[in-house]
């Protein structure tokens, strides 16, 4: 049973959700963050969803939802398609209310989403995989909504949907000390800024909200610029919280209403702002999560001496990653480079690229060669990363000093791509 919302969210419908889900969901700390205070020169607060009970916010619009729909769910059943914090949401909702759900998700989805997902849902969820994308999953969960009378349970696109993420904005106000300037948080599909928008923009329509968007996927930002939901052709997929094609109709709306600015912030600055918050901070957070930190550095300006929040809107990062997300951060921040370099072949040309070539602080961190005897030269492919990245133009011209022909593989997005 596919259903569609598109009626306005109100406030009230924001406060029923925070009274249905207060004893449901946890209320998570809404933390004064002093580092990034004082690198900002402003009062910097982080909202950690990513210390909900699934490490999403995800959790508040999908038990409301279903919630709401709780007897009809529980006789026909729900259904939902998602690769990440929305099958948590929904599995850990349909445990704790024991209705029988299934949930499509794509055949790539690593398998420790899947395990979370099983956990969670424990023997009420049933789990597909089926397809290589969310839209392929998406399209097999709507045929069986249809197929088997399920009620289909939307990511966003949903009036009790958005009125459940909505009651991070409850929290936020209710806890906070002082009025609030700018609020940045992450927009996917849009459900989360849409709740927040609606409800802080009626209490404190001075605040200025912040919707924060992949570069490589900014889908909310192309409909509102061009005044209609905007669906886009492809999407880099690496912030796979907030990576979504097309943003929903409803949240398309509300944002259109009451968001004041949008901003698309380059993936490898995502990364920053994910080994930072790890380090210097002890903070676990996804991609999505770390999207409104990272976009901090271009608002440094206009935050200066403001009260700020940031929601951290998930914290589900899969340690397996983090090898891919310091290599974004580091090409991002000039500090590794990819070169081919031809190789003289003579006994001693790599002890002098490592003796004439390379800084006291640089690394090699990748190295293939093959000799090739018939051969005057022979081509390698080198990483080196940089401490410094005023380092980069003194190691070209070591390079041409010293007789190593080189190609820039960063500057090469086809070889790059081949290559790394």
């Amino acid at each position: 049973m596919l259903k569609s919302e598109t009626n306005t969210v109100q406030v009230e419908d924001i406060l029923i959700a925070n009274q249905l889900l207060k004893d449901v969901v946890a209320h998570t700390p809404l933390q004064k963050n002093q580092r990034l205070s004082e690198k900002y020169d402003c009062t910097v607060y982080i909202k950690r969803e990513d210390l909900q009970h699934v490490r999403s916010f995800k959790l508040r619009g999908a038990f409301y939802k279903i919630k709401r729909i709780e007897i009809e769910a529980r006789e026909n059943g729900i259904v939902c398609a998602s690769a990440g914090n929305h099958a948590q949401g929904v599995a850990y909702a349909c445990a704790q209310l024991k209705i029988s759900g299934k949930i499509f998700m794509p055949q790539t989805t690593p398998k420790q989403k899947v395990n979370q997902v099983e956990m969670f849902g424990r023997d009420f969820v049933e789990i597909i995989l089926v397809g290589d994308t969310f839209d392929d999953s998406s399209a097999h969960a709507i045929n069986c909504a249809e197929v088997e009378n399920r009620i289909f349970i939307h990511p966003f696109d949903d009036k009790d949907i958005i009125a459940g993420q909505g009651t991070v904005a409850v929290e936020v106000m209710n806890d906070i000390e002082e009025p609030i300037d700018f609020v940045f948080a992450s927009i996917g599909g849009g459900g989360l800024m849409s709740g927040l928008s609606t409800y802080i923009k009626n209490l404190s329509p001075m605040t200025k909200m912040v919707g924060v968007e992949p570069e490589g996927a900014s889908s909310m930002k192309a409909s509102i610029d061009k005044g209609a939901v905007t669906t886009l052709e492809t999407i880099d997929k690496f912030v796979d919280g907030a990576a979504v094609k097309c943003v929903g109709n409803s949240t398309f709306e509300i944002c259109k209403k009451y968001v004041d600015d949008i901003i698309g912030v380059p993936e490898g600055k995502v990364c920053t702002a994910i080994l930072n918050l790890y380090n210097e901070h002890a903070i676990i957070a996804e991609p999505a999560g770390a999207l409104p930190i990272a976009a901090l550095d271009f608002y440094r300006d206009q935050i200066k001496g403001k009260s700020v929040v940031c929601v951290i809107s998930g914290g589900n990062n899969d340690i397996g990653r983090m090898q891919e997300i310091k290599e974004k951060s580091l090409l991002y921040e000039g500090l590794l480079y990819y070169f081919i370099i031809n190789f003289p072949q003579r006994a001693g040309a790599l002890r002098q690229l490592l003796d004439s070539v390379l800084g006291p602080d640089d690394d090699i961190t990748t190295f293939e060669y093959t000799k090739k005897h018939n051969k005057e030269n022979g081509p390698g492919l080198v990483g080196i990363e940089l401490k410094r990245k005023e380092d980069y133009p003194g190691l070209l011209q070591r390079m041409e000093q010293n007789g190593f022909p080189f190609t820039e593989v960063n500057k090469d997005s086809t070889l790059f791509e081949l290559l790394i």
